[in-house]
């Protein structure tokens, strides 16, 4: 229905006749209003004026329904006025209470958020048009300002609504007059300050005295936003149309930092997160610049996100997820547009502000990742709203203007968006690019979310088992007894012959007797120092056992040692410690494996064989066994204590090279991946040697179970828990896809799209150690890593991308992750020659490692760590194509404990450092 209001305004009191009229016009209701809306002009003249608004304020319309059917409306619009003035871009504000827009130019207009029915409160004051609004961060008073080239007005809501209902006209303090083009304005957290950008400069005005506190000057173009820093009141950073934002201490009027130009467009919006303390801002083209805040990492920029392409990929998953749901919920109920009427529009970031999604979205309470140290953020643009998570840069909801028909604005030219902590409810402010309309939307926030999300995938999944083996899995599958019993001995009669056909020499080696030199005796060897290496002995022996791994302990940051792998170009592809952290294995392109003492001492074991560069190395339960993947196709498993090949699977058994391969369920099987199939073998290891037929091998296995990915696209990584019983196995395909099997029922259990814009080329488990104890959530997070791509932390519970890891360079190289045995920390190679380590408590890395001379290109954490009375170790190790190995030393926060870490570094030549690490 349509409603004039006028508003008769004079120094006396008049009435207001409210003319409702339906659309019908079949009706005519009428209703009058005692209202004192007086003003007192600067002439003493009393003159009257009528200002008529109108208005079209119709019962809310629902426009949105959820996939579930009709369970309640996601969008409300409850607003919608008409202002003489075009609305395109004019200045919008929402608080918990008001949102506050102009109308006709420079009459300021206050809806009520909480209550529709209130009538709009009017403020006038500026003669020119209103350019710039902003509430107050206080609740009493609620403080509002508004900016034009005239004046910067102050205004007490609270006051206002009392001079209104006493028919009074409501005043505003005028802070400035004649201060320029004034675009953004901002009240300090204590509402005591006001920062007007007027211009290319920020003018700090004191709200109490009115006068000006500093004048900050430096940018090269019209400053578009401004915000204060809530840890820091001190500090205000600043975004400009010259396409750089600067930090600021407007206590003493000076420029903090200054960063380069960062895109081509200007930047139009601004926002600070104190919960990760992170800048974001929006340029015009719609992309998004994140820089960390935290104190050390020196404004270093974060990720930069497209919001096109997260809007495209986030729209190809939903759809991935409707087409699993059943027919008559694989779309939400909406009213669209009709075909031909899409309205093609750019993404500019308009607006952000905060939104709190802690009671929608669930995050694992491990080390920081938790739903209530989640932040979220909106985002408004020209064609939509869209959530965004600043832990994994990924869209959590998104609302298309052009997919609602019932919608009066398509195409938006402001918007602002306020949400309130552990509220269901938005309320948006919108007005439209092409004509003069505003409207209020009331938007139902988990709703919206639940309506894009996966129906509870996963959520039934867990590495830990939560029920018995299955009589028909393939997990049951026993072959024949390896090795008969024999039978019992039988007395034979002695004229009968008790060897037949046996060789006459059996596992031992004949030595000549006469010809061969007397052994070598020592007769006698002094031991000094006994008790001292007795001692060292004893704590070798029994350290491992005495305490676990330190879960609060700081990562490696000093070089300690370094070690050369090989002497020709022969990079090192793969590294991996053995269970008990006493050997570490690494694979070379030269086609060795090479196994060192933990430590790094002494002379390597080589284990040669292979044709190929050696692709994966993966040690068995009891670190007896080692087992090698190589490019020549084959598979060989080494015994530790004999150094020589216990087992070889060649190549007549894969149709397709072997990417991954490992030992799985406690060393019962072998887990591999040849194309497009998971294959599970099953083993048996003889040692035992037959000196007349040597070259036969008595070692076997044999496949037992396979099964092809969904679609038979080719497998680039696999990963499963061998140190204790699991049925789950992650795989990740060619097409970019992540796939759960569970083995226990020999089908897929879940998968998953888009994981990565290129293929995954490592999954990593946080499987912990033998030497820790983590929380049993923990155990269900893996990161995956692409290149191009940083890295991604996952729930295996709800299949969800919990958090994101950016900065460190991998463009084209498959640089290696691992978790670190406490859970804490993620390590990773770099193509610039260094080694970054991750909290998983936050998305920029905390500690940038040098001492390589080309791409680290992996990483691998001891699992145990000795403590006691002797220093404690903790190594890291981390391998390059400089064919070097570095060890990292530092220091525990708990007592004079130490720890090492280990890295692989370009030198053809051998080096040895040490530091003494001092903090």
């Amino acid at each position: 229905m349509l409603m004039e209001t006028c508003v008769y305004v004079g120094p006396i009191q008049r009435i207001r006749k409210n003319i409702s009229i339906s659309s019908s016009g079949s009706r005519l209701r009428t209703s009058e209003q005692g209202v004192l809306i007086g003003r007192q002009g600067r002439e003493s003249s009393r003159r009257l004026c009528l200002c008529t608004l109108r208005l079209e304020m119709g019962e809310p319309r629902g426009i949105f329904c959820s996939a579930q059917g009709c369970v309640g409306d996601v969008i409300i619009e409850q607003r919608l006025v008409e202002s003489k003035e075009p609305a395109s871009h004019v200045p919008l504000a929402c608080s918990a209470q008001y949102c506050a827009f102009p109308v006709d130019g420079n009459v300021l207009c206050l809806w009520n958020t909480k209550d529709p029915s209130y009538q709009p409160l009017t403020l006038q004051g500026h003669h020119e048009p209103i350019t710039a609004v902003a509430f107050g961060n206080t609740v009493s008073p609620l403080l509002i300002c508004s900016a034009s080239q005239d004046y910067v007005i102050m205004w007490s809501l609270d006051e206002c609504r009392q001079k209104v209902l006493q028919g009074l006209s409501p005043r505003g303090v005028i802070m400035g007059t004649l201060l320029g083009q004034v675009l953004c304005l901002r009240l300090s957290p204590d509402d005591r300050t006001v920062a007007v950008c007027a211009g290319n400069k920020i003018l700090m005005l004191d709200i109490e005295s009115r006068s000006i506190l500093a004048e900050l000057e430096g940018h090269q173009g019209h400053v578009t936003a401004a915000e204060f820093c809530p840890w820091q009141t001190h500090i205000i950073i600043s975004v400009s149309e010259d396409r750089s934002f600067k930090v600021w201490d407007h206590h003493v009027g000076s420029l903090i930092y200054n960063s380069p130009v960062l895109t081509a467009f200007p930047l139009l919006s601004l926002l600070i997160d104190a919960k990760s303390r992170q800048l974001v801002t929006g340029c015009a083209n719609g992309q998004l610049w994140i820089f960390s805040l935290v104190e050390g990492h020196h404004y270093r920029c974060v990720t930069r996100v497209s919001l096109k392409k997260k809007s495209e990929s986030f729209s190809r998953r939903v759809e991935s997820r409707l087409c699993s749901l059943p027919e008559e919920s694989q779309r939400p109920c909406t009213h669209g547009l009709e075909k031909g009427e899409e309205v093609e529009a750019s993404l500019p970031v308009l607006g952000l502000a905060p939104c709190d999604l802690s009671a929608i979205v669930s995050a694992p309470c491990v080390w920081g990742l938790s739903s209530e140290t989640t932040s979220c953020l909106w985002i408004g643009s020209s064609a939509g709203l869209f959530i965004f998570n600043l832990a994994n840069f990924e869209l959590e909801a998104v609302l298309h203007y052009r997919d609602f028909r019932s919608l009066s604005i398509h195409v938006a030219g402001s918007c602002a968006v306020m949400s309130k902590a552990n509220d269901d409810k938005a309320i948006c402010l919108l007005t439209s690019l092409f004509g003069r309309k505003i409207v209020m939307l009331e938007i139902r926030v988990a709703a919206l979310v639940r309506s894009q999300q996966g129906h509870d995938a996963g959520r039934h999944l867990s590495v830990l088992p939560r029920t018995c083996v299955g009589p028909t899995s393939p997990l049951c599958f026993t072959t024949a007894k390896e090795s008969k019993t024999p039978p019992a001995p039988q007395r034979q009669s002695a004229g009968r012959s008790t060897v037949k056909d046996q060789p006459l020499v059996f596992h031992t080696k004949v030595r000549s007797s006469g010809y061969a030199s007397a052994p070598h005796i020592t007769m006698f060897s002094p031991k000094a120092n006994t008790r001292k290496r007795g001692d060292h002995s004893s704590r070798r022996r029994d350290g491992p056992r005495c305490k676990e791994y330190p879960l609060e302990n700081s990562p490696p940051t000093k070089l300690y040692k370094q070690r050369v792998l090989a002497y020709g170009p022969a990079a090192a592809h793969c590294v991996q410690y053995s269970g008990d952290g006493q050997w570490l294995a690494c694979g070379l392109a030269n086609h060795l494996l090479l196994v060192f003492r933990a430590d790094l001492s002494g002379t390597p074991t080589v284990f040669s064989g292979h044709d190929g560069a050696v692709s994966t190395v993966c040690w068995s339960h009891d670190s007896r066994w080692l087992l090698s993947a190589s490019q020549d196709g084959t598979l060989r498993l080494w015994s530790l204590r004999r150094a020589e090949l216990a087992l070889c699977v060649g190549k007549d058994v894969f149709s397709k090279p072997v990417r991954s391969a490992q030992f799985y369920y406690v060393d019962t099987f072998v887990l591999l991946s040849s194309g497009p199939e998971l294959q599970l073998l099953k083993y048996h290891i003889d040692t035992c040697k037959d000196e007349i037929q040597r070259y036969k091998q008595k070692s076997r296995c044999k496949r037992v179970f396979r099964l092809p990915t969904t679609g038979r696209t080719e497998i680039t990584s696999l990963s499963a828990v061998n140190d204790f019983y699991s049925y789950l196995v992650l795989t990740a395909g060619r097409n970019r896809t992540l796939e759960v099997f569970d083995l226990n029922a020999g089908r897929s259990a879940a998968m998953t799209v888009e994981v990565h814009s290129r293929p995954v080329h490592q999954i990593c488990q946080n499987k912990g150690s033998s030497f820790t104890t983590q929380q049993h959530e923990a155990y269900n997070l893996f990161a995956t890593t692409a290149s191009g791509d940083g890295i991604k932390l996952w729930d295996l519970r709800t299949l969800r991308c919990e958090r994101r890891f950016e900065g460190h360079p991998n463009h084209g190289y498959p640089c290696g992750i691992a978790f670190s045995p406490c859970g804490r920390y993620v390590a990773s190679g770099a193509e610039d020659r260094h080694a970054y380590m991750y909290d998983l408590g936050s998305s920029t890395f905390s500690h940038r490692l040098a001492g390589h001379k080309d791409t680290v290109t992996s990483v691998a954490f001891s699992p145990a760590a000795p403590q006691r009375a002797c220093p404690e170790t903790q190594e890291e190790a981390s391998f390059g194509r400089d064919f070097s190995v570095l060890l990292r030393e530092g220091r525990l926060p708990i007592g004079n404990h130490y720890w090492a870490q280990c890295l692989l570094s370009m030198n053809w030549c051998w080096t040895l450092s040490e530091v003494v690490y001092t903090y």
